[in-house]
This record gives C-alpha cells, sequence and structure tokens, in this order.
C-alpha cells in the first residue's frame, strides 16, 4: 500500500513538473467590440511567431480603441489598425508569415492582414466571415494569409459586424458608417 501510494505521488509530481497534468493551457483573447463580446482561441503550437505578436500587441493595450476599418459581408472583418478618426496607430516591426502552418483561412478563424509582401504584416487582423480558400498557403503559388486562432464565442457578434453599411473614408473603401469600436482586447483565462 505504501509503494502504491509512493508511486502515485511520484507520477503526479511528474506530471506537474512536465505539464502533462490536467488539461493544455490556451491562449483565449476577448475582444470587447461597441457590437457585443468575441472570444478568440489561439493556436500557439501552429503559428507561435503570430501569436505572440498579437499577444504582445493585446498585452500593451494597442487594440483599446482601434476599429474594425475594413468590412466585407461574406469575406471578412478586418481590425486593429486605425482609431474611430481613422489615424493609423503606430506598430512594431513586421513578422513571419506563418501561413504555411496547414491552418486554413475558414470561417470563423483569425489570421494577420498584411500588404502584398508576404512578411508585412504587423497589427491588423481580420476574422473569416465565411471559407476563404483563396487566401490559403499554396507552395510555390500562394504565400496565403496566416491563420492564428479562432472565434469560440460571438461569431453572431461577427455576422451583425460583418451586415452593418459601409461607406468610403478617408480613401478608404468599405468602412462602417457607424465606427465597430474594438474597446479592449485582454487575455482571459478558459
Amino acid at each position: 500500500m505504501v509503494g502504491k501510494l509512493w508511486c502515485c505521488g511520484l507520477l503526479a509530481t511528474v506530471a506537474f513538473f512536465c505539464g502533462c497534468a490536467g488539461k493544455t493551457e490556451k491562449n483565449m483573447v476577448k475582444l470587447e467590440t461597441s457590437m457585443g463580446d468575441i472570444v478568440i482561441e489561439l493556436d500557439k503550437a501552429a503559428a507561435p511567431v503570430t501569436v505572440k505578436n498579437f499577444l504582445t500587441y493585446t498585452e500593451e493595450g494597442f487594440y483599446g480603441g482601434t476599429i474594425f476599418h475594413r468590412v466585407i459581408p461574406n469575406f471578412m472583418i478586418q481590425g486593429g489598425g486605425f482609431t474611430a478618426e481613422m489615424t493609423k496607430k503606430q506598430t512594431h516591426p513586421p513578422i513571419a508569415n506563418e501561413a504555411s502552418n496547414g491552418l486554413k483561412n475558414d470561417r470563423g478563424t483569425i489570421s494577420m492582414a498584411r500588404t502584398s509582401n508576404p512578411n508585412s504584416a504587423t497589427a491588423q487582423f481580420f476574422i473569416n466571415h465565411k471559407n476563404n480558400d483563396s487566401l490559403n498557403y499554396v507552395e510555390g503559388r500562394n504565400p496565403g494569409y496566416a491563420v492564428f486562432g479562432k472565434v469560440t464565442e460571438g461569431m453572431d457578434v461577427v455576422d451583425e459586424i460583418a451586415a452593418v453599411k459601409t461607406t468610403v473614408r478617408m480613401g478608404m473603401p468599405d468602412v462602417p458608417v457607424e465606427p465597430v469600436v474594438i474597446k479592449s482586447a485582454k487575455v482571459v483565462s478558459e
């Protein structure tokens, strides 16, 4: 009996120190928007550089006061770079594109926005409103857009944002007439 207790205690200790006890830790971020909350589960295993980048901006409070500045129904909603006055926020240097990680730009996934340069993503992100196969990585043909997580709560909010009326502001099309503000982005537990 003593040997059995010692063995169980040893296994519990080993499990604790190796990190294999209980559930694995997930990086969850809640976007509090003017239209409701969106909770995103980040995939650190598939996109470590991108998740670290997104968490850095989140922890710095960067996303608070930014808007969804590009909204196209049946495509995506993009935000994280401009204030309601359409002022572009100063960002950190760009990160490497992790679009070859095997994750797809399916409905409800979150990806990094970028320019025509595949390695130009900084703070802006988008949530796919539908499956966007044309945004996926294809070796030798399409550098793709890096998926780094998925919406776990608030897809109804994404749908509502995608349905807002848009206009052209400061030369940019698809900007919501009434700003859809990201009030805050916070790391949350499950």
